[in-house]
């Protein structure tokens, strides 16, 4: 019986430089507090699709209607994908094929709107994504947007402001969402003002979406016309988007993905994506999304006990956003002296004024099997890190992650 060399191997041999830059980034990851918001862990066995051969498949189209021939495999991938999808959320279609969540987004813009509309969604300097009407960005370039922002109190969306602006404006599509709101959208009151306005509801649920999987966060599903979503993040796919809506939306959604938007679709990716929604259907995901949210409430509260000021007093999902003010810093510093400490989070726009505050998440360290305690410890090296010895902190940081590696062996 022949020796299957393993793929690290094989691309040490063809490719010495490329294997030390994959490899010190595992032990960057594995080494360091991964408290970015946005990042998690996958499995193997999605790591494994990511690696496979249907990364050689080429596969326009849509499974029974590729533009390519010898797509058998790829359509079977694609099909398991969706109808796992559609298990998983309780929705009557599903697209899998958005490279991003970016991708998703435009493509329920394309399938909605004609340019120059008039998209009603959060304010940039609120917690609105790119997506949002960024001028930097295709939405701010093509349509119309008008920004509704937060309770400069509470830190909550503002709904009476939000139909007001809906009322003025009267817009084609609403967008409910943040890349930054610790607390979930009433989608109900959304869907309430889309209703009166006669608008479109779009739920951008790229942070959330993972938490309706593990059933630790309410679902948009049944209020929003379209859900965008990422598949990374707390889902722990592969990095990719989705988009679900109801039959009456899915031929509008899949021409606006393919052929308007997209070409080929990524095979192996979307491969990886069914893997992830078939582990995220497990109930091991239901427990992981509860302690997802159980950790980010506890180092929350933490934070606050540090002298972090915590926007709206605390969080219902993965997300926290914090300033630091009371440490007498201020966003990006902290972020720049955690990183040194071996800290990794982002910064992110506060809810008040133009400061600049971090933002993190649990979802990559609780993969890993951190509780409550450890919670407890990261909020002291953040202290730590802010206000003291560098060197030492990373050297307690290492000791930290040591004892909970992403993948056992």
């Amino acid at each position: 019986m022949s020796v299957i060399t393993p793929p690290t191997d094989l691309l040490r041999q063809q490719d010495p430089q490329m294997a030390d830059v994959l490899a010190g980034e595992a032990q960057r990851q594995a080494g360091t507090l991964q408290l970015s918001a946005a990042e998690n862990f996958t499995s193997p066995a999605v790591l494994a699709a990511l690696g496979s051969a249907l990364a050689n498949k080429y596969a326009e189209g849509y499974p029974g209607r590729r533009y390519h021939g010898g797509c058998e495999y790829a359509d079977l991938a694609e099909r398991a994908a969706i109808e796992r999808a559609c298990a998983l959320f309780g929705v009557e279609h599903a697209n899998v094929q958005p490279h991003s969540g970016s991708a998703a987004v435009l493509a329920a813009y394309a399938a909605l709107l004609r340019p120059g509309d008039t998209v009603l969604a959060m304010g940039l300097a609120y917690g609105g994504h790119l997506t949002h009407g960024s001028p930097a960005n295709f939405s701010g370039r093509w349509f119309n947007f008008v920004g509704y922002g937060v309770d400069a109190e509470t830190g909550l969306v503002d709904y009476h402001q939000v139909q007001n602006l809906a009322r003025t404006h009267r817009p084609k599509a609403i967008v409910c969402g943040s890349i930054s709101s610790p607390r979930h959208p009433e989608y109900a009151a959304f869907r309430e003002i889309a209703d009166e306005v006669g608008a479109f509801l779009i739920a951008d649920a790229a942070h959330p979406i993972g938490l309706v999987a593990g059933g630790a966060a309410p679902s948009p599903v049944p209020y929003a016309d379209i859900v965008c979503a990422t598949t990374h993040k707390v889902l722990r796919g592969p990095r990719g988007g989705m988009i679900l809506c109801g039959s009456e939306f899915a031929e509008r959604i899949d021409r606006a993905v393919f052929p308007f938007t997209q070409g080929g679709a990524q095979m192996h990716t979307i491969a990886a994506k069914a893997v992830a929604f078939g582990e995220a259907a497990a109930p091991a995901f239901t427990t992981y999304a509860h302690r997802v949210v159980a950790n980010a409430r506890v180092l929350a509260q933490e934070l606050e006990g540090c002298g972090f000021t915590v926007t709206t007093g605390g969080t219902d999902t993965h997300l926290i956003v914090a300033d630091p003010a009371g440490l007498g810093i201020d966003g990006p510093t902290a972020r720049a002296r955690l990183a040194a400490a071996g800290i990794v989070l982002d910064t992110c726009a506060l809810p008040y004024g133009d400061q600049r505050g971090i933002r993190l998440g649990t979802a990559a360290v609780t993969t890993q099997g951190m509780r409550e305690p450890e919670m407890a410890r990261i909020a002291e090296l953040f202290t730590a890190a802010l206000t003291g010895n560098a060197t030492r902190t990373r050297t307690a940081v290492t000791e930290l992650t040591g004892g909970f590696p992403p993948y056992q062996e």
